[in-house]
Formats: structure tokens, sequence, C-alpha cells
């Protein structure tokens, strides 16, 4: 077998020493000074793009970046809509609609309630709706939709699936556009990961922040979101965050952030009592939240 001469590089062989023909190595640099994406397994991650601030200290200081991401998807998890998910996006919405961006929601779980949205601070004339086909037809819609071969004869999983495909083929080509400031998409439980694949994909266009609100269920399924947080309830107007992933290390306890209180003096009685009191239903203390996107 053929040997082969072992080659020292020209700048380390002048590093030879000539006392006891060491070589001298220089200090490794640290990984996370290689590359943006690079980063210890004991720290938190660095975005490459620029971030957007979440209105919330304690958010931003475990956020990589310090904020909410553009160029990616951010998975927010919860229970039931009007915990409290509108108050703690509508600082960085606003931001977005402050550069003459528009806002665009897709699919959201009830209807648009125009002066709960401008209580917190945003512009209604920014926002953009958009809704699957056949997803929440109207009784007049429903009765006219009932001719064969017309999408609206379609019932149960079937309609479900079409509308899903409508909501997720809009919101895709949304993100590549370049044109959108913001999005909000509330996806069905039954997701293909393949979709989120190639929603994270489209993201990457996307000079924004992107959020994908669906329920706790999700948690225990795969994602290709790199930031996902598990939203619950923790007070009138307090909300408890859990990290269940990010660019860096788990957190070892909840967040918990305080949001702009929107309760009126009774509305906050009611919901500072007990869930077993008489009258007093699992959602009662939301329902007079302003969180919710419904009148």
């Amino acid at each position: 077998m053929e040997a082969f001469p072992l080659f020292v590089p020209e700048p380390a062989a002048g590093l030879l020493s000539q006392a006891g023909g060491s070589v001298a190595t220089p200090a490794a640099q640290a990984p996370e000074a290689l590359h943006p994406a690079l980063w210890r397994a004991s720290q938190v991650g660095r975005q490459r793009e620029a971030t957007w601030p979440s209105g919330f200290a304690p958010l931003d200081a475990e956020l990589p970046g310090g904020g909410w991401p553009s160029r990616t998807l951010t998975e927010l998890l919860l229970p039931h809509p009007g915990l409290g998910e509108m108050r703690l996006l509508a600082p960085v919405l606003a931001a977005v609609q402050q550069q003459q961006r528009c806002v665009m929601l897709f699919d959201p779980p009830a209807r648009l309630c125009g002066w709960a949205w401008q209580a917190l601070g945003l512009d209604v004339q920014q926002l953009v709706l958009v809704q699957g086909r056949g997803v929440r037809e109207t009784a007049a819609t429903a009765s006219a939709s009932t001719a064969p071969g017309h999408p609206g004869g379609l019932r149960g999983r079937a309609r479900e699936l079409l509308g899903a495909a409508d909501v997720l083929w809009a919101l895709e080509h949304a993100l590549k556009s370049g044109h959108v400031g913001a999005v909000l998409a509330w996806l069905p439980m039954r997701l293909r990961a393949d979709a989120l694949r190639r929603l994270q994909l489209a993201a990457q266009g996307h000079d924004g922040p992107a959020f994908l609100l669906r329920g706790t269920e999700a948690r225990h399924k795969p994602s290709a979101a790199p930031l996902r947080l598990l939203l619950g309830a923790a007070g009138a107007d307090s909300l408890r965050l859990l990290m269940l992933k990010r660019r860096g290390p788990p957190l070892a306890a909840p967040l918990q952030l305080a949001l702009p209180p929107v309760l009126s003096a009774p509305a906050r009685a009611r919901a500072m009592r007990p869930a077993s009191a008489p009258g007093m239903g699992r959602d009662a203390a939301v329902l007079p939240s302003a969180d919710a996107v419904s009148g």
C-alpha cells in the first residue's frame, strides 16, 4: 500500500516551535460566531432576519432575536378562542399597520367585531378577511347550493377538507407574494405534516410575522414551525405561555403576562368567581373579553 506523506498547511507550519517542535494552534472560534443559524444548546438562538417586538418585555427576553420572528411560522396552541390571544398579538399587528401594511385573517372562528379591534389599537380598514369555501355558509347559501355537482352539495368530512384546502392554498400564496404585512390563520386540527412544511417554505419569503392558531391537541403532533407556544388562561387579564419549541433550551416554567384590562368592573367580578360557582360555565371568564373576534 502506498504511503501518503503528511503535510502541515503553510499558515500552521509557521507556528512550529523551535524549542519543542509542537504546533501552537489558535483558540477555537465559538460556534455561534461562525454563522447566525448556529447556537449552543444552552443559548437562545439568534434571528438572521429582523424581529418584531411583542410589546411584552418578559416575552421578548425569551424569544429568539428578542421578538416575533419574520420569514418563519409561529404556532399558537390554545384550548378555545378568547383567552387573550388577540391582546397578545395586538401590539405587533398595530406595528405592522403603522408601516401601511395590511393584516390578513384566514378563517377566523367567528365574525369580526370592528369596535373590539379598534379598542385594541388596530385599523379595521387594513384588515383583509379570507374564508374557505363552504365552511360557514349561511342558511340561504346552504339551501341554494344543493344542486348536483355544486360544492355546496358536499357534507361532513368532504366539506371540511374542501374549505381547508381553500384556506391553505390562499395562505401559501399570500406568504409567497411578499405584499402582506402580517398573517393570522386559524387552521383545522386535522392537518397533514407536509402542509405545514409547505407553509414554512412559503413563509421564508414573507417579511413579517405569520401566526398559526390551532387547538391544544396539536401539541403532540409534529410541526415544521420553529416557534410553538401553548397558551392558557391565568385570570381575567393574565395569560400563561409555555414554550413548546424554540431555537434554544426549553423554559423551566411558563411565562405569565399581564394583558391590558378590557373588562368592566362587574364583568371582572364575574370572571374572578370560582369555576364551580352557580351559573358559571367553562368559558364565562372569556365571553366578555374583547379578545373574541366576534361581537
